[in-house]
C-alpha cells in the first residue's frame, strides 16, 4: 500500500503543537518472545468490562522490516481487525483503542495526512463488517476538527452501527486526556452548573465517555511505561499491563496474556 502524495498543507487546530523533528537513532526490533499460551474463556465475572489499549509501535515496527512508516500504520490498522474479532469471541463488551492523539499533529503533514487517509479508508472497508459483527462504534475526540471527509465517514459509521450490542468499540481520534478535561470544564461551565455542585459525577458526565464504565485494564504496547495522557481520567483505578510486543504484531496470544494477567491482579480500590 503506498500514500498518496499532498496536494495542501495539513489543516491543523490553532492549538496543536508545532512540528517536531523525528527522533534519531536505531530503528526498534519486533519483540521476539515467546507468546503466551493460549487462555481458556475467563468466567465473565473474571472479564474486564472495558479493555482501552495505546496502540504503540507502528513507525518502529515499519523500520525493523524495512518498510514505510505508512506501511506500518496500515499493518497496525490490519492488526485491529484481528483484535476486533477475537475481543468479540473472548466475551470483552467494550474496548476503546488510541489511535491518534493531538500530540500527534506535530508528525510531519504526509503522516498526518496518511493517518487520516488510513482511518476514512478503514472505515469505510469496515463498517458493514462491524455492523454485521454487532459491533458499536463511538469516537472520542474533537470530531468538529478532522477533515471533512474523514468526519463524513465517521458519522456513517456512527450511524449504521448504533444497533450493535457485542461490542462497544471507542475509537480515541484527536484525542487527549488533558483536552477532554478543558472541554469537559468549558461544558460545565457554560451549562450553569454552580461550583458546589460540581463533583466527581458532573465531570464523568461531561467527559467524551459520559455513560461509559471507567476502563479496567489498560494496555500498552511497544514497550514504553506510561499512559500518554490517555483516559487519565477514567484510569484512576486501572490495571496497567505494557508489552514489549509492537502494535502490528499484538495478537491473540498477547490479548489472552493481558486478560489472564488481569485475572490474577487483587483489585483493592483504595480498601
Amino acid at each position: 500500500m503506498t500514500q498518496a502524495p499532498l496536494d495542501r498543507p495539513v489543516a491543523r487546530p490553532t492549538d496543536a503543537p508545532p512540528l517536531a523533528h523525528e527522533p534519531v537513532g536505531e530503528p526498534g526490533t519486533p519483540d521476539t518472545a515467546a507468546p503466551a499460551a493460549e487462555a481458556q474463556l475467563l468466567p465473565a465475572e473474571e472479564l474486564p468490562r472495558h479493555v482501552a489499549i495505546t496502540m504503540d509501535g507502528n513507525r518502529r515496527w515499519a523500520r525493523a522490516h524495512g518498510v514505510t512508516d505508512f506501511e506500518g500504520h496500515a499493518a497496525g490498522v490490519e492488526a485491529i481487525r484481528g483484535l476486533l474479532q477475537h475481543a468479540v469471541r473472548r466475551g470483552v463488551p467494550m474496548l476503546t483503542l488510541y489511535a491518534f492523539s493531538r500530540e500527534n499533529w506535530a508528525r510531519s503533514d504526509d503522516e498526518v495526512a496518511g493517518l487520516f487517509d488510513l482511518l476514512g479508508r478503514a472505515i469505510a472497508s469496515e463498517t458493514e463488517e462491524l455492523a454485521a459483527q454487532g459491533v458499536r462504534v463511538r469516537l472520542l475526540g474533537r470530531l468538529d476538527e478532522l477533515p471533512a471527509e474523514t468526519r463524513s465517514s465517521i458519522e456513517n459509521a456512527l450511524d449504521r452501527t448504533a444497533g450493535g450490542t457485542r461490542l462497544h468499540l471507542n475509537i480515541a481520534w484527536n484525542y487527549a486526556g488533558r483536552t477532554e478535561l478543558v472541554d469537559a470544564v468549558r461544558r460545565l461551565m457554560t451549562s450553569g452548573v454552580s461550583p458546589d455542585q460540581v463533583d466527581e459525577r458532573a465531570v464523568s458526565d461531561a467527559l467524551y465517555t459520559a455513560g461509559l464504565p471507567d476502563p479496567d485494564l489498560m494496555i500498552r504496547t511497544g514497550g514504553e511505561q506510561r499512559i500518554s495522557n490517555f483516559l487519565i481520567w477514567q484510569s484512576a483505578y486501572a490495571e496497567l499491563v505494557f508489552t514489549d510486543c509492537l502494535w502490528p504484531d499484538f495478537g491473540r496470544e498477547e490479548f489472552d496474556g493481558a486478560l489472564l494477567e488481569f485475572a490474577r491482579r487483587n483489585r483493592r480500590f483504595g480498601r
